[in-house]
């Protein structure tokens, strides 16, 4: 029996062998999420809490992220206080970034407001392409943007509505994590 050679983006040589990497661009990267707000917003959270820094370590603080962000409930999360705020500058677990952490509070709150406008914010983040998954067919990794027309609109629109550290760079990844932009390559195993 011949075994299947796997082929990943070439993104992921950017970072250290790691599993936690492999399983995150294998099971989750791309993959498109339409109902789950919850993961929805951990996958905002990790994006802005990784600006500035490396994807590896945002999902290497993903944990700890999750246990100080109440499982990233957004109910819980938006009744956060200043209390809350302060004792999470302290949490080794996280990245203790002050703007960030009162950020997560404040855009948990936001998706409360969006998820009153448009039933969930998966439903208001997916009316912004009428649902389709945007596949730019990638051949050469070096040719991905950093941002495009879609994620400085859905950004400003975003800031609109009261996010913080949602910048147009910020949401694009967050487009591709959440599935909205198909960046696998085409030679990808794992491009759906």
């Amino acid at each position: 029996m011949v075994e299947k050679q796997v082929t990943r983006c070439q993104w992921l040589t950017n970072y250290r062998p790691s599993e936690t990497m492999t399983a995150y661009h294998d099971i989750e990267w791309g993959h498109p999420i339409r109902e789950d707000d919850r993961l929805l917003f951990e996958l905002l959270t990790l994006e802005i809490f990784q600006a500035g820094l490396s994807w590896e370590i945002a999902l290497n603080k993903r944990t700890g992220l999750k246990q100080a962000f109440k499982n990233f409930d957004v109910l819980l999360v938006s009744q956060m206080t200043e209390q809350d705020e302060i004792r999470l500058r302290q949490d080794a677990t996280i990245i203790r970034n002050r703007l960030k952490i009162a950020a997560t509070i404040n855009n948990a709150q936001a998706i409360q407001r969006v998820q009153t406008a448009f039933g969930s914010f998966a439903n208001y983040m997916w009316q912004f392409t009428d649902g389709e998954v945007i596949d730019h067919h990638v051949t050469d990794v070096t040719l991905i943007p950093a941002q495009n027309d879609l994620s400085q609109k859905v950004a400003k629109d975003m800031k609109q509505r009261g996010f913080k550290f949602a910048g147009p760079v910020t949401i694009y990844s967050f487009l591709q994590g959440m599935g909205v932009i198909n960046d696998h390559e085409e030679s990808c195993t794992f491009k759906y």
